[in-house]
């Protein structure tokens, strides 16, 4: 069992991805002196970059890691927080969620198809349902 950590702060940096879009990371400032690296993965990387700015309030839910390296004879350690999950902070402002849209269609559709309206892809309200039904 890994212990988790929920983090509130500032994105200091613009989100920078590496490796097409499968990694993303930004520094989340939490107090005027504590900057922490956050790393995202797959899916999550593709939503950071497309959702968080530098600036946004923001909350991270994830695990803390230490990458230690070693550049000329000396060893170096960094903060990392591998993020499970990153959503703005409503307490700070608002935010519009927009889900991104599916890979595969159902029924394929043709180059000179109309594209459906919202009503036909909503389906059938409950009234109509239970007219049909009657």
């Amino acid at each position: 069992m890994e212990a988790q950590v929920h983090i509130t702060g500032y994105a200091g940096t613009e989100v920078e991805t590496r490796g097409n879009g499968t990694v993303a990371a930004f520094r989340l400032a939490c107090t005027p002196r504590i900057k922490i690296e956050v790393v995202c993965f797959r899916t999550l990387a593709q939503h950071v970059d497309q959702s968080v700015r530098k600036g946004d309030p923001v909350l991270v839910v994830g695990r803390l890691r230490t990458n230690v390296w070693e550049k000329d004879g000396q060893t170096h350690e960094k903060l990392v927080l591998e993020a499970d999950m990153v959503g703005h902070d409503l307490n700070r402002g608002t935010s519009a969620f927009r889900r991104p849209p599916r890979l595969a269609a159902t029924e394929p559709r043709e180059a000179g198809d109309p594209p459906e309206d919202e009503t036909e892809t909503a389906g059938l309200s409950a009234e109509e349902r239970a007219a049909q039904a009657a």
